[in-house]
């Protein structure tokens, strides 16, 4: 399973969206080089104040490409990086893969993915009714989180638009992605 770097984005500043790059460096154990929410602990402001000695399972922030279509479709214009990603990607099922798969992407780098993006409400702040777009319910009731995954990474490298993406699943059984 394969697919490709749509775009990459980095913000050195606390802001809800993250400007288009040319290239991004990944650094093993860190994130995104000059990223905010890179580190060994975590960066999110919620996740700061709530324990700021827990280890950074979101250190880069990837989305599939095909949500800012679904979007569209409902009538909302978001590109690449404004929903606050590092890596958009094309052609992955970002939101089926199993914790602990590996995504090795571009020559170099490679990340361990560790759950789904749970987005805040910042994202209404962003485009009222953007939230109910990409958390809801299915058929079940059960919560669905349609906003990203987050990963670990455990071998740095740069990362450009039309790198190749490498999906490499963990051993069975699988588990299913949960916030972090």
């Amino acid at each position: 399973m394969s697919g490709t770097v749509a775009a990459v984005s980095s913000n050195a500043e606390y802001a809800f969206t993250k400007p288009n790059r040319d290239s991004v460096t990944l650094l093993a154990g860190l994130g995104v080089e000059g990223d905010i929410h890179a580190g060994v602990t975590v960066k999110h402001r919620s996740r700061v104040a709530q324990d700021p000695t827990r280890p950074n399972l979101r250190q880069v922030h990837l989305i599939h490409e095909e949500l800012f279509t679904e979007l569209r479709e409902a009538g909302f214009a978001v590109v690449p990086g404004e929903l606050g990603e590092n890596i958009t990607t094309r052609g992955l099922d970002l939101l089926r893969l199993p914790v602990g798969t590996l995504l090795r992407v571009g020559d170099d780098a490679v990340l361990e993915v560790t759950g789904l993006r749970n987005p805040c409400l910042q994202i209404d702040t962003f485009q009222d009714g953007l939230l109910k777009q990409v958390v809801g319910r299915d058929a079940a009731g059960n919560t669905v989180r349609k906003a990203g995954i987050m990963s670990i990474v455990l071998e740095g490298g740069v990362v450009r638009p039309g790198d190749t993406v490498e999906v490499e699943l963990p051993a069975e059984p699988h588990r299913p992605l949960e916030r972090v």
